[in-house]
């Protein structure tokens, strides 16, 4: 068995039909058991979230401004998998995949609401007096004892998917995504290739690598509050270019909105009649991959985002949920959707040919961009999105392997563990995209496994919380 087969049968395993249905049931139980909570409160939960945007707040020793807490997790959350990931479960999974992914963000809210609202609950302070919490420190303090192997379990997966899903992955699309730009400005970016340990690669994507490598050291030892100061920078810039840009095209083929729309819900039960043709896509690889990249992209029920959202200022750990609710709706119903219509329209049109049941990344993205903005222009603001996304994305899963490994090992081991990250960045320029793709789709689907068992647990605790919150509001 090769390593890529084997690196396949592992994100196979990892999204098989227990943790889909962890990662659903969850969803719905919690939902249920808040009375429906994203919907009900949903205006609620704008007001304190998006609508306080702007307002000033300050954070003491170790902590960081709910804003800064909110960049930071939106940070890993917005990243390329709201556009290679997206295009790539439309492309395999057929136009239907955008619905499941849909149906897994509704659900998804409450769950990342959840997360969010036990990391403030049960969160402590570390050596440096900085704050920290996660599903290891809910499930300890939260659990017992006695599920300590929980919490170890979730820490290994944590800092192990880092280098998939915060690192590798991002690295790779901005190596293609800078790549195109060269490429579409008249150069050649396989010009000069490198071949190291059986993966033949580009000198763009090294030297892409390298700058990344420094650029997370710079930012890395600096800790939490230099991440969070640098994302509330990077996140509102990154999210309006890209919003206005997909706005444009879309715009631009509204005529065929209503098709797009006839193909993603009848496509969600019959992916052949969809697309006018005998595919192969099944109704299992459209939910599959919706519901995967849907959960890669907001990482709702990973566990990852509260561990940036327990280092808040903000006392009340309702309140700080309320965010949770917001990232899942800003990353797939926003940004997710976008991209997904960006390119529907696009194929619709005419203007982008696909090769379904195949896949598909940035590339797509670009080419639809191009058809409305030219081929420069499109291919450029595409690299500098998909730049800033993978950037900040790498800057706090950083954050999140670090904590993982802290709570397994130390706070000062912590500083091998930081050296090894930045480095991948540059091994990770190496890897092949496919195997990178599916070694971070795999390492997140099994460190959500025992931080939905956990959530599942505390749910009293999340009703209690929430019915006392909503008391004295």
């Amino acid at each position: 068995m090769t390593l890529s087969e084997f690196i396949t049968k592992l994100d196979d395993i990892a999204w098989g039909s227990v943790v889909l249905c962890l990662l659903v049931g969850v969803g719905i139980i919690l939902t249920v058991s808040t009375r429906f909570l994203q919907f009900r409160k949903f205006g609620y939960a704008m007001k304190n979230t998006l609508g306080k945007v702007f307002k000033k707040h300050t954070a003491g020793k170790g902590e960081v401004t709910p804003l800064q807490a909110l960049t930071t997790a939106l940070a890993a959350t917005v990243g390329t998998g709201n556009i290679a990931g997206v295009t790539g479960a439309i492309i395999i999974g057929g136009p239907g995949a955008v619905f499941w992914m849909w149906l897994s963000a509704i659900f998804g809210m409450c769950t990342k609401f959840a997360e969010v609202t036990l990391a403030v609950h049960y969160r402590e302070r570390n050596d440096k007096g900085d704050w920290v919490g996660g599903p290891m420190y809910y499930i300890k303090n939260g659990l017992g004892k006695g599920f300590g192997w929980l919490s170890v379990l979730f820490c290994i997966f944590g800092f192990l998917a880092a280098f998939g899903i915060g690192n590798a992955t991002q690295v790779q699309s901005i190596g293609e995504s800078v790549g195109s730009v060269i490429n579409a400005l008249g150069g050649n970016v396989q010009g000069t290739m490198i071949t190291f340990l059986g993966n033949e690669f580009t000198l763009c994507n090294l030297i892409v690598g390298i700058v990344v490598a420094v650029i997370v050291a710079l930012v890395l030892f600096g800790g939490i509050k230099r991440i969070g100061q640098v994302t509330e920078k990077i996140v509102p810039v990154m999210a309006c270019v890209y919003i206005v840009a997909t706005l444009v095209v879309i715009i631009a083929n509204a005529g065929q909105l209503g098709n797009v729309f006839r193909m993603i819900f009848q496509g969600a039960f019959n992916a052949e009649a969809a697309l006018g043709g005998a595919f192969g896509i099944t109704i299992s690889t459209s939910i599959t991959k919706g519901i995967a990249r849907g959960c890669f992209s907001n990482e709702a029920g990973l566990g990852s985002a509260p561990m940036a959202h327990a280092a808040t200022s903000e006392s009340d750990p309702v309140k700080q949920g309320m965010f949770g609710i917001f990232e899942v709706f800003m990353d797939t119903i926003v940004i997710c959707t976008l991209t997904a219509l960006t390119v529907l329209c696009s194929v619709s049109a005419g203007n982008v040919t696909v090769d379904w049941g195949v896949g598909g990344g940035a590339a797509i993205v670009s080419a639809a961009l191009s058809s409305v903005l030219g081929g420069g222009v499109g291919s450029i603001i595409l690299a500098l999105c998909l730049s800033l996304f993978a950037l900040s994305t790498v800057l706090s899963w950083s954050l999140y392997g670090t904590r993982c490994f802290e709570y397994l090992f130390g706070t000062k081991a912590s500083i091998g563990y930081k050296i090894v990250f930045i480095l991948f960045a540059i091994a990770g320029a190496t890897l092949s995209l496919n195997d990178a793709w599916n070694l971070a789709d795999a390492l997140n689907g099994f460190m959500s496994i025992p931080n939905l068992i956990a959530i599942l647990a505390l749910s009293p605790v999340i009703v209690k919380l929430v019915r006392e919150h909503f008391k004295e509001n």
